[in-house]
């Protein structure tokens, strides 16, 4: 009976501790009611919640009050694009008149976004300074050499005045920037007419050879028993109505005495101008005196005579190592020659 007794007095007063926990907020609010109006507070009662403590990057605190009621809200927010997960902490004080609730937001939850690496090539961007350097033209091709062609004037049906034997390569630029032009002279009778004038009694010699695009003057002047070409006169076609014309008249090539012909194997250029030159090959010419309609002595000229040159020094030069060598041998055999005399 004794323990039954103890048994319903711990039943009765745990009972009673439950029933005044259920009324004591009751009762605070009754006697907080009673109180001025600045000086009731709001108590809020909410289960804790205890979570991880997590820094924060930006922190921010609102207080609100209203009336007396005074709540103080931490929240901590940060924005993602991923859904936030927040919670929220609330502290109650029930031994003072004022309620403090604190409002924490943790950092929501962020997920990560695919990132596209994206390469674009810089555009080609011309230093306004920069130098272009301009393509060189190609090369033309070497202009062969050209056709040796015989040409004669005649005074009569039968009679050879002129005669002249030579290939003719022109070269020539229209203007001083322009870029040279060469052309040959086709000695074929069908393509080149041949023309000129006898000379004689102190008259000129002249040779007019005339293609279709090409026509060149030769004048050949006589003076103290000496032919030589006087004057040169050129001009060729371009086309388009545009023809290039050149001379000199102040020439002394082709020098040779009369009754003789002026002979150059070799290929001799001459400038004619400064916009024009001449190249010629196997050149034999005599404009005076032709008889027997054939080339008279041939007077040659200064490169075809350096080529007999070099064969006469070169004899020279032997000739004088053998004298040298018979003169010392000559010497030595007379001194050994005395030499046995003496014994």
């Amino acid at each position: 009976m004794a323990v039954r007794g103890c048994v319903t007095l711990l039943f009765f007063l745990l009972s009673g501790i439950v029933h005044a926990d259920e009324l004591l907020p009751a009762t605070v609010e009754s006697s907080t009611s009673t109180l001025p109006l600045d000086m009731q507070t709001t108590i809020a009662t909410t289960p804790a919640s205890v979570t991880p403590e997590v820094p924060a990057p930006t922190n921010s605190t609102t207080n609100s009050t209203t009336g007396p009621t005074t709540t103080t809200h931490n929240s901590t927010a940060n924005s993602t694009t991923g859904p936030a997960t927040t919670t929220q902490t609330s502290t109650t004080n029930s031994t003072t008149e004022s309620s403090t609730t604190n409002s924490t937001t943790w950092p929501p939850t962020t997920i990560p976004h695919n990132t596209t690496n994206s390469t674009t090539e810089a555009p080609t961007t011309t230093h306004p300074n920069a130098t272009t350097v301009p393509t060189p033209p190609p090369t033309p091709p070497p202009v062969p050499n050209p056709t040796v062609g015989n040409y004669s004037i005649k005074s009569d049906n039968t009679s050879v005045c002129l005669l002249a034997k030579m290939g003719l390569q022109f070269s020539f630029k229209i203007s001083g920037n322009a870029s040279i032009q060469t052309l040959n002279l086709d000695p074929n009778p069908n393509v080149t007419e041949v023309s000129g004038t006898c000379g004689g009694g102190g008259n000129d010699s002249s040779l007019v050879l005339k293609s279709k695009e090409i026509t060149v003057h030769f004048v050949f002047t006589n003076v103290s028993q000496k032919f030589r070409l006087h004057s040169l006169m050129f001009s060729v076609d371009l086309g388009n109505g545009s023809i290039f014309r050149d001379s000199n008249n102040n020439l002394s090539l082709w020098e040779a005495s009369l009754g003789s012909s002026y002979m150059c194997r070799k290929e001799q250029s001459y400038n004619i101008t400064d916009k024009l030159a001449v190249n010629t090959f196997e050149l034999q010419v005599q404009p005076f005196a032709v008889k027997k309609n054939a080339f008279g002595t041939a007077h040659e000229c200064s490169m075809d005579d350096t080529s007999l040159l070099i064969p006469i020094i070169v004899g020279a030069a032997l000739a004088g190592l053998i004298f040298i060598v018979v003169i010392a041998y000559v010497i030595g055999r007379r001194r050994t020659y005395v030499g046995y005399q003496t014994l």
